[in-house]
């Protein structure tokens, strides 16, 4: 199990699950949390199916840890960056099917964290979005890449332009959540989901899935390095400290 406090494993036979358990930060993902969250993945690799959430009914994970990036100069932002890549990277080459089970809000490096995940489910609270350029950043975890290829190009461009939240139902038009269901129902579609997958014969399932990522295997990873790079960049810019202390100070921001 994780050496953390913040990231819990359950194993219940061939499912795993892995639960974000900062409720009181809306299970934001500090770099404490992005190590224990990769080691839990890690740890779960043997599991047929992966199950990713978080504590409460408020969010999935709100976002990366805003109040610590605040002050992050471009070498330590490079390093934030290689380590939620790290983080997505290895949801999406987890060898079993991840299934995303969206509880809450999922801003900015959550909505990457689901993104990154093959199935993802939805409450019908659930609010997701590229949420980065309000704070004067952009998607820094594989968005930029990842949300085009899963919405299509016209819907990404609007989303990570305007920062733009989109509730459940919206989510399931767009083609971003395949199912939403009550609140009170979460877990146990999921669940049900997950053994269903668990059935299914693990090598064909996992075959399937190395089959399905080499559809854009070729480019991705060309286009997850540039995005690295323009994300870390912007820190120390007037408008990232201005967008981030002003969300930490719960005012409007004042861009240049």
């Amino acid at each position: 199990m994780p050496d953390s406090d913040t990231i819990r494993l359950d194993r219940d036979g061939d499912v795993a699950t892995i639960t974000v358990d900062r409720p009181d930060a809306m299970n934001a993902l500090n770099t404490e949390v992005l190590e224990a969250l990769l080691e839990a993945l890690e740890e779960a690799a043997d599991a047929q199916v992966l199950v990713l959430t978080g504590a409460g009914d408020r969010a999935f994970v709100g976002g990366a840890d805003i109040a610590y990036m605040s002050e992050l100069s471009v070498a330590e932002a490079q390093d934030y960056a290689e380590l939620g890549h790290r983080v997505t990277d290895a949801v999406e080459s987890f060898p079993g099917p991840v299934i995303a089970a969206i509880n809450g809000y999922a801003f900015g490096g959550g909505c990457e964290l689901a993104l990154a995940s093959d199935l993802r489910v939805a409450s019908q609270n659930a609010v997701i979005g590229q949420t980065e350029v309000d704070l004067g950043i952009v998607p820094g975890w594989g968005g930029t890449q990842r949300l085009s290829r899963i919405v299509g190009d016209a819907t990404a461009r609007r989303m990570v332009f305007f920062g733009e939240r989109v509730d459940a139902e919206d989510a399931q038009r767009l083609g971003l959540v395949g199912k939403v269901v009550a609140q009170s129902e979460l877990d146990g579609h999921v669940a049900e989901m997950a053994e269903d997958l668990a059935e299914k014969p693990a090598f064909a399932l996992r075959s399937a899935k190395e089959a399905l990522n080499q559809v854009h295997e070729s480019h991705l990873s060309a286009g997850l390095a540039y995005e690295r790079r323009l994300w870390s960049g912007l820190f120390g810019t007037h408008d990232q400290r201005e967008g981030m202390e002003a969300f930490v100070e719960n005012r409007d921001p004042d861009f240049e």
